[in-house]
């Protein structure tokens, strides 16, 4: 095994002469990774369900085999945590049905279980405190509707294709290296809130036992690598074993106030804020609330990083896949903006009694709600639900950071050496924030961010639900290289140009109101532009070269059907294989894309002629006895 992911270039030309008819099947999936050296006979191991699946053994990824019994080491083999798809998750990848065995329901529980943070709470709490009641309220439920619409076409692609965010990205108007920039933008999210919950966490518990903050974010970082290391399985785990405790912790403080204070909504729906916002309506506090509440669409990567491995959608399960796709995808955001409102109602609850700057940190709220029925256990109490959320969002942030980053530099440095070392990179620069005190500068930050964040969305969203219905776009999500343009100009125009404008108008550049609405510009404009500028370029920047293995227009009678990679020799389904005309055969997306030799050819000259293509291996079998007749596509 290499270190790295990095293609040994001595006879790629000649790949087609020696690469035989694919010897793989995607119960190849279930071989342990010390599989890739040992025979071709590997291939036939049994399949297993994913870790985490009840009964289910780890999954990993397939043997090598060529289908001739050939023992010729490959082009290209994968350093062993990149290999281990059991931790990997296919985190640049397609994530093959053979993969998706779980059920709707446990993947929409794993999705939900994410969304347990509570920086709801202190966002909640800062927006109200601002802006007063009626304007924060107004905010929230406007960020609320924004974040459900467009994050409704962007779970179904998601789940429907098993594609992460940043591979539907590159589908959606952006194109290849056009999506580079939004795995930044991306990644900077999942920094960004675990530094903010982990300062949540650090704060429990100093205020439990004394724990200087410091240390405490250190350890907040530190707690929550074993999982995350461990992938789709662990977390599936943890979400589930960790939810009563969350339920009970979650709903408690709000019984309690409903016997012990009834009158407390009543007095918040009046409450004017600490800074003299007043109880009535403000457009500037409006305005200004929903660009901090909508820091959080990026959130829908997170949920997609989970719906990936949703399972595919037939006659039998279709409602059940649906109401979970719908509830794991945007419905986070309807528990999230309860969480918000809740957060502000205990924060304005306890204000009296702890002070405006503990009433945003949500242990001393919790704390102050519970002590009429918990008394000196109110404290410990609020510690281990704190402590549990945090732990819950929190690997989920360390886990999407790991995929994004991943992308990032796979595509930079064309180098793979697995997701897992990037968790360490994603946690360094969240510690970072944490010492720099991130926290006291929660609504700027995040009032800048959400610019960003959501032109980005906007504009996917635009492609999926516009674009893509009226033609202007292909009617699938091609996220391979060997397929795309370097950058599209619909959707990477659009948000280059909405949020450039939008955040000259955050930094007061177009008046009062315009600041406070930057947001509502950055999306306006991306939700405008990307149709536009793909009706003006009528759509040329989508595809490079047509599709021939699984593109609109070609038959497919079994898209679970793989070819072998001439490079990694591992098979993969169809979706994620590419017509290669340098290895004269079929590639695997990951290998055409750590591939940095080949000079694009295949998008350059993309009318060399057709590529010989082994018949694809039918999971039933059925395609056996033709792999090796080769057909031209």
């Amino acid at each position: 095994m290499t270190d790295t992911a990095i293609p040994q270039t001595a006879g790629a030309l000649e790949a087609a002469a020696a690469q035989g008819a694919p010897g793989g099947a995607p119960e190849a999936l279930a071989a342990r990774p010390e599989a890739l050296d040992a025979a071709p006979g590997a291939l036939d191991a049994a399949p297993g369900a994913p870790d985490g699946a009840p009964g289910g053994p780890d999954v990993a990824p397939g043997a090598p085999g060529d289908g001739a019994g050939s023992t010729t080491p490959p082009r290209r083999s994968y350093a062993k945590l990149a290999a281990d798809e059991s931790r990997e998750d296919y985190s640049l990848r397609y994530a093959p049905h053979s993969f998706r065995r779980w059920s709707p329901g446990v993947v929409a529980g794993t999705a939900l279980g994410g969304i347990a943070y509570l920086a709801d709470f202190a966002i909640g709490a800062s927006i109200v405190f601002t802006y007063g009641f009626t304007s924060g309220f107004a905010s929230i439920m406007a960020a609320a509707t924004i974040i459900f619409l467009t994050g409704i076409p962007i779970a179904r692609a998601c789940a429907k294709y098993g594609l992460d965010m940043d591979l539907v990205t590159r589908g959606a108007g952006f194109g290849y290296f056009g999506s580079t920039l939004t795995s930044l933008i991306y990644a900077s999210f999942t920094f960004i809130f675990f530094a903010l919950e982990g300062s949540i966490m650090a704060q429990a518990m100093h205020q439990a036992i004394g724990l200087p903050v410091q240390a405490g974010y250190l350890i907040t970082t530190l707690i929550v690598i074993p999982i995350v290391f461990r992938g789709m399985g662990a977390l599936a785990k943890v979400q589930a074993w960790t939810q009563p405790i969350w339920i009970i912790g979650m709903v408690l403080p709000f019984v309690v106030l409903a016997f012990e204070a009834p009158g407390a909504w009543g007095a918040f729906g009046s409450f004017g804020g600490t800074e003299g916002a007043g109880s009535g309506f403000s457009w500037i506090g409006f305005g200004l609330g929903t660009g901090v509440a909508l820091s959080l669409i990026a959130q829908i990567g997170e949920q997609a990083d989970y719906l990936r491995f949703m399972p595919a959608k037939t006659e039998a399960n279709k409602r059940r896949w649906n109401i979970a796709v719908l509830a794991a995808g945007p419905g986070w955001v309807i528990i999230g903006a309860a969480k918000q409102l809740g957060g502000a109602l205990l924060a304005f609850v306890a204000l009296e009694a702890v002070g405006k700057t503990h009433a945003l940190e949500p242990i001393a709220p919790q704390i102050e709600a519970l002590k009429p029925w918990l008394g000196s256990f109110a404290l410990p109490a609020a510690a281990l639900f704190v402590i549990v959320s945090q732990i819950k969002i929190n690997v989920t942030n360390a886990y999407s950071g790991s995929l994004s980053w991943s992308n990032f530099f796979s595509r930079i440095t064309h180098r793979h050496p697995g997701r897992v070392w990037y968790i360490f990179l994603n946690l360094v620069i969240a510690l970072t924030l944490m010492e720099m005190n991130m926290f006291a500068a929660l609504n700027k930050l995040l009032g800048f961010y959400s610019n960003v964040g959501i032109a980005w969305i906007a504009a996917v969203a635009a492609d999926l639900v516009i674009n893509k219905r009226i033609g202007l776009s292909p009617p699938y999500i091609e996220f391979k290289r060997a397929y795309l343009y370097a950058v599209n100009p619909a959707g990477f125009g659009a948000m280059l140009i909405a949020s450039t404008v939008s955040i000259l108008a955050f930094f007061g550049l177009f008046g009062t109101y315009a600041e406070a609405f930057s947001t509502f510009i950055a999306a306006g404009l991306s939700l405008t532009l990307c149709p536009l500028i793909a009706w003006g370029t009528r759509g040329k920047y989508y595809l490079a070269r047509p599709n021939p293995v699984n593109g609109p227009g070609v038959e497919v009678a079994d898209i679970t059907a793989t070819h072998t990679c001439s490079v990694c020799e591992t098979a993969y389904e169809l979706p994620d294989i590419a017509d290669c005309p340098v290895q004269s055969g079929p590639i695997c997306s990951l290998c055409c894309s750590l591939d940095a030799e080949c000079g694009d050819v295949c998008r350059k000259e993309p009318a060399n002629g057709p590529v010989l293509m082994p018949m694809p291996v039918l999971r039933d079998g059925a395609g056996e006895g033709a792999a090796a007749n080769a057909s031209r596509v």
